[in-house]
């Protein structure tokens, strides 16, 4: 035969020529197939169904890769720590070389994810990838973020920022409801949400980069003033709790406190052992460790704590009303008071430089002064409303107190915690359908300390509360004093005022008197310098009133009864 052909004989018995490569393919195939006897008759059966040949191969090569991957797993679990490690690390050096086969870097990665300690040349050549970085385990991006502070602060920004505007969304919300409102999920709940879930996961056991968390949340905090990087500094800690991360809590000075304070605020209410508990932590803090005092006053500058120190102290009153008990002579309720005015030293502590601690204000005025000023309020309800109960001939002609004393406005301008206590008085009374309480001391709103009446919780909060009074929205003289009296006031140099406004017509629009509403829509439109979101709110507020509006009616004339004369000729006419 000629070099480079075999010979055969088809079925005529002429002879027929095959390439000479055609056997050496069948040898690649023997040699590198899978070496099962039992193959030998199962191939030729996938081959008559049509299955290729690559398919069988890949599904066996895929399964094995399964099995390896869990032998892996498997190894960083049993036997001793030294040699468990020892052999990952010898399996790492021999398959990262084929890191970025996509077939194989499952196995690579999870070598590395398996390791406590990767060698640092690798993470380096993962790092320098960013298809690599990106599929690699959350495990092994710790090792590497807790280098590389710039890095993992480009990765935990956008999770700031979403957790940002969730909270924000919920504040502007178009759905307002006195019953569901922005303090209405539970610490548990709150602490599911995506962005703390993930930063929880991304954190680890590392406290080096709960520290870099903290510090990012310290700073922004300083930097915005927002409240919610303190929100988000309570809720990661206790996150971390929750999963019973030891290596974190205990180094954690504000583990404590924060977790005594959670109970509180998932109960809604400070007790007497609570608050002396609270002021037991913050009495143990020893001078000097300033940026212990920072960190307690950012958890209690959390809206939530907030919220449940000033219903707490609100509560506490009118029980003393009850017992003709002053303030002065409660010292739990001394012990809450300054736990609020803890907070409130932490507010002005904080400078760009950390946290400094100054000496407290007077707080004997709080609860001398500004605490029995709000009783006298309670006092003068009851009054009130026990004349109005009494018979018609019994009745004295007692008018509801109009005028505020000048005292409590002072204390809402210059003290932060008489502010914050006296707005969640006004809140309660609201809630309660006090109208009377509430048009008493709306003035004294208008100026605050911080403009803290114009804060978005604080509008969140009133406009839910304000649905329970719609009936009075008709009234001219209730509008006048709410929207011309206080949010009109500063609608103009506050934009969320105006967004808050526009939420509570586009919720009660239906209740206001039309000349009213149209005054108020004619108040509220929107200058070229405000926000998309305003625009769009005073949109929806437009179409609203445009479909209340009655349609043009017809003009129908109506038909005589009378019957038309017959026309007469006249004589000229003939």
């Amino acid at each position: 035969p000629r070099p480079g052909l075999g010979w055969g004989s088809n079925a005529e018995g002429k002879e027929l020529e095959l390439p000479a490569r055609a056997f050496p393919l069948a040898v690649l195939q023997t040699e590198n197939g899978v070496l099962l006897p039992s193959l030998q008759y199962a191939l030729p059966f996938l081959d008559l169904h049509g299955t290729p040949r690559l398919e069988f191969h890949q599904s066996v090569f895929d399964e094995l890769r399964e099995k390896l991957l869990e032998r892996v797993s498997a190894i960083a679990l049993e036997g001793k720590v030294e040699e468990r490690y020892k052999k990952l690390e010898d399996l790492l050096e021999k398959s990262f070389s084929l890191v970025k086969m996509p077939s194989i870097q499952p196995v690579v990665m999870c070598v590395m994810k398996h390791l406590p300690k990767v060698p640092e040349k690798k993470l380096k050549l993962v790092m320098a990838d960013k298809d690599l970085y990106k599929a690699c385990a959350v495990e092994v991006k710790r090792q590497i973020w807790q280098d590389n502070q710039a890095l993992f602060g480009d990765e935990v920004s956008p999770l700031l920022k979403q957790y940002i505007l969730e909270k924000e969304n919920i504040l502007f919300s178009n759905d307002i409801s006195f019953l569901q409102n922005f303090f209405s999920p539970s610490p548990k709940t709150r602490r599911q949400g995506e962005v703390v879930q993930k930063l929880t996961q991304m954190i680890g056991k590392n406290v080096k980069l709960y520290d870099m968390v903290l510090q990012f949340l310290r700073t922004l905090f300083l930097r915005t003033r927002n409240v919610h990087y303190c929100t988000l500094r309570a809720e990661l800690l206790m996150s971390l709790h929750d999963l019973e991360i030891s290596e974190i809590c205990t180094v954690d000075p504000c583990h404590k406190f924060t977790w005594c304070l959670d109970a509180c605020i998932r109960e809604k209410f400070v007790d007497n052992k609570r608050a002396r508990e609270l002021q037991g932590f913050l009495d143990g803090v020893k001078k000097g460790q300033e940026q212990v005092l920072g960190d307690l006053s950012m958890i209690l500058c959390d809206p939530f704590a907030i919220n449940t120190l000033a219903l707490s102290t609100i509560r506490h009153l009118q029980d003393l009303v009850g017992q003709d008990t002053l303030p002065r002579d409660e010292a739990p309720h001394t012990a809450l008071l300054l736990s609020q005015h803890f907070r409130t030293m932490g507010w002005h502590e904080v400078t760009d430089d950390g946290f400094v601690l100054f000496p407290p204000c007077k707080e004997a005025e709080l609860i001398t002064r500004f605490l029995p000023l709000l009783m006298s309020f309670v006092v003068d309800d009851h009054t009130f409303t026990v004349d109005q109960k009494l018979p018609s001939e019994e009745k004295g002609p007692i008018p509801y107190p109009s005028a505020i004393p000048e005292a409590f406005t002072k204390f809402l301008q210059e003290n932060r915690i008489a502010c914050e206590i006296g707005l969640y008085y006004i809140l309660h009374i609201t809630k309660q359908r006090n109208k009377n309480a509430f048009l008493r001391l709306l003035p004294a709103l208008v100026e605050t300390f911080s403009d803290l009446a114009f804060s978005d919780i604080f509008l969140h909060l009133l406009t839910g509360n304000l649905t329970l009074l719609s009936d009075e929205f008709a009234l001219e003289e209730f509008c006048t004093s709410l929207f011309d009296g206080f949010f009109l006031t500063a609608c103009s140099r506050k934009e969320n005022v105006h967004r808050h406004v526009l939420r509570l017509l586009l919720h009660l629009h239906h209740k206001v008197a039309p000349a009213k509403l149209e005054s108020l829509q004619k108040a509220l439109e929107p200058t070229k310098q405000s926000g998309e979101a305003v625009k769009e709110l005073y949109n929806q507020l437009s179409e609203k009133l445009e479909l209340r509006k009655p349609s043009p009616a017809e003009v129908t004339e109506t038909p005589s009864m009378e019957l038309p004369l017959p026309t007469v000729p006249t004589p000229a006419s003939r």
